[in-house]
């Protein structure tokens, strides 16, 4: 069935609006979007979502006519005028026949206190206050529009660099009608990923840091990897993966979810959980499914 309203009679305009904690990095995000040819714009103020629509849809109907689709991103941090409406603009837009997509950036308290103190700038809604308190209270007037993203993105402990890595998968067009699955390693030492849809424990196989002359080498290196995919019970994890996933899959193919994050750790995130995530990634990439892998504290020791 064709899209309804001001966007019919042309391929779906797409508008993804990211927001979430201020220091998560939302223009780290803006910025890979516009590299994928996104059109952004920061900090719109919400109530001009339907004027953006109006002009967004006249400019489509030349896109259109040349193949080129119509994507718009639109970064918003709490302080966006008319930020509290925006669960209604974007319901609005979808009846107007727009494809929709909530994006929320997280990171944890610790993360983010690191982050500012950093770069020396207070935090948007610290006022005269303590830094803390402010990025506790952004994160209470958050809830319920984090409640509602449809993707989570978890920014503790990766650098401008990894984030675009696992960001920029979600807006590579010619992976847009597939489901963008991130396969993450991690370590349990530094924590378990706040965005994990799934998360696996690979400390029931052998740890390569016990034997000597694998210790200093990774997950990503053959004898690391050959030597954690023979161990007893290995494959057959992997295959049982495949095989859970399979009718997830599915679902979230048929709901309309585009992006999914499995984490795999193990207890520094160095070896068994680099090697299984790197197993996992191929096994599970198909037709429907574009893989993607992070080893997100692969260097931390």
């Amino acid at each position: 069935m064709p899209p309804q309203g001001e966007a019919q009679g042309w391929d779906t305009p797409e508008v993804v609006v990211v927001t979430g904690m201020s220091g998560a990095g939302r223009s780290t995000v803006g910025n890979v979007m516009e590299d994928h040819g996104w059109y952004v714009i920061d900090n719109l103020p919400v109530t001009l979502l339907p004027d953006l629509l109006r002009l967004s849809s006249e400019r489509a109907q030349d896109l259109a006519a040349s193949g080129q689709p119509v994507r718009v991103g639109i970064v918003l941090d709490v302080r966006a005028q008319g930020f509290d409406t925006l669960t209604a603009a974007l319901a609005t837009l979808r009846d107007r026949g727009w494809l929709t997509h909530l994006l929320f950036l997280e990171a944890t308290n610790e993360s983010l206190v690191r982050r500012f103190e950093s770069v020396r700038r207070p935090h948007p809604l610290q006022g005269t206050g303590r830094l803390l308190d402010a990025i506790v209270r952004e994160r209470e007037v958050l809830a319920d529009v984090r409640a509602t993203a449809e993707t989570v993105v978890d920014t503790s402990g990766l650098n401008v660099h990894q984030l675009s890595r696992k960001i920029s998968p979600i807006f590579q067009g010619e992976t847009s009608e597939r489901l963008r699955l991130a396969v993450l390693s991690f370590g349990f030492k530094y924590g378990v990923p706040l965005d994990a849809d799934f998360v696996f424990d690979m400390r029931f196989l052998p740890n390569p840091y016990w034997v000597p002359e694998l210790r200093a080498h990774t997950g990503r290196e053959t004898q690391v990897s050959e030597y954690v995919l023979s161990q007893p019970g290995a494959t057959e994890f992997i295959e049982s993966v495949d095989v859970l996933l399979a009718p997830v899959i599915a679902g979230y193919l048929r709901e309309n979810r585009r992006y999914v994050t499995l984490a795999v750790g193990c207890t520094g995130g160095k070896h068994r959980s680099v090697a299984v995530a790197e197993a996992l990634a191929t096994r599970l990439a198909s037709s429907e499914v574009a893989t993607f892998v992070v080893h997100r504290d692969l260097g931390q020791e």
